[in-house]
């Protein structure tokens, strides 16, 4: 019997994206699944998975790049329970690249979940959402990290950069729905000296060393200077405008609240004690939410380091 072809993850059915949530195997696939199934904002992707064939691995560029009427796809991946070091995914690429770049990552027994592309350089707002389960001697809470234009989510999630703006919402039930009041919110900003131009440092040297450098635009020895150069003849000066990040934040931390409760409702593992999931705002303006992740699954027990390839960051 032949298999099934794979389908846009916005032309699946609710019995299928049922069943996509509850499958544990690709964990970034099933909370997008989750995501679509609770009609939060999400971008529209294919899932091929190790073992796929070649000729799937095609149908789905096909069919996503004409869903989406984009030549260019972003590419991600899902290992199941990761290790500390996996691949970056997120970069965009031409749709003639697509399969080169996919085989590998099959080939390394990881799933490829191809995207509808983004521009990560023209973001208008970046959040880290965290909700924090309440425990013996511990309240619940909601924690919202923030970063402003030209920043995106995996400079919060993995490069090291401080927010520009918390927001901490405290003695939060994720069980008994209560809506907060603006007083409750304690919302503070970096006051580091010199903070603004140490993250947009970092930022660049990340966009250098990793982004730039695996689509192709940089070398490995580039820098945050060559970066910077790379924007500003572009058109892309988000980074180095005005960063109104308290007053982005503050228009939709209502919205993050009501979306992060149904999440927490609608978890699959009961006995939740800490998700996390990131939110978007681009240029056009559209929203969406990437994964939602759950503290206690996110990565697998420690093992030794695997060779060459296998290892990669991007």
């Amino acid at each position: 019997m032949a298999l099934p072809l794979p389908r846009p993850l916005h032309a699946l059915t609710p019995p299928e994206l049922e069943t996509a949530a509850k499958d544990r195997r690709w964990p970034k696939w099933q909370t997008m699944a989750l995501l679509r199934s609770l009609n939060l904002p999400v971008l529209n992707a294919c899932l091929i998975q190790p073992g796929d064939s070649a000729a799937a691995l095609r149908t789905a560029v096909h069919v996503l790049a004409a869903a989406t009427g984009m030549e260019t796809l972003m590419i991600r991946s899902d290992g199941g329970m990761e290790k500390r070091q996996y691949y970056r995914g997120g970069n965009t690429f031409p749709v003639e690249e697509i399969g080169q770049r996919a085989a590998g990552l099959l080939a390394d027994g990881r799933a490829v979940i191809l995207a509808e592309p983004t521009n990560r350089f023209t973001n208008r707002l970046t959040v880290l959402v965290r909700m924090d389960r309440p425990a013996p001697g511990r309240p619940g809470s909601l924690t919202l990290e923030a970063l402003g234009p030209g920043y995106d989510v995996a400079d919060l999630t993995r490069g090291q950069i401080p927010p520009q703006i918390t927001a901490q919402l405290d003695d939060v039930d994720f069980a008994r729905y209560q809506p907060p009041r603006w007083y409750e919110w304690s919302i503070t900003g970096d006051r580091c000296p010199g903070g603004e131009k140490a993250r947009r440092t970092r930022r660049l040297e990340r966009l250098a060393a990793q982004t730039l450098t695996d689509s192709g635009h940089l070398d490995g020895e580039a820098g945050a200077a060559q970066a910077e150069a790379w924007l500003r003849q572009r058109s892309y000066p988000h980074l180095f405008g005005p960063q109104p990040t308290r007053e982005a934040l503050a228009v939709r931390a209502r919205r993050l609240f009501e979306d992060a409760f149904l999440l927490a409702r609608s978890q699959p593992n009961r006995n939740w004690l800490c998700l996390a999931t990131a939110f978007s705002v681009f240029e056009q303006p559209r929203t969406v939410y990437w994964d939602l992740v759950d503290g206690e699954r996110k990565y697998a027990a420690a093992e030794p380091a695997a060779t060459g390839h296998r290892e990669r960051a991007a």
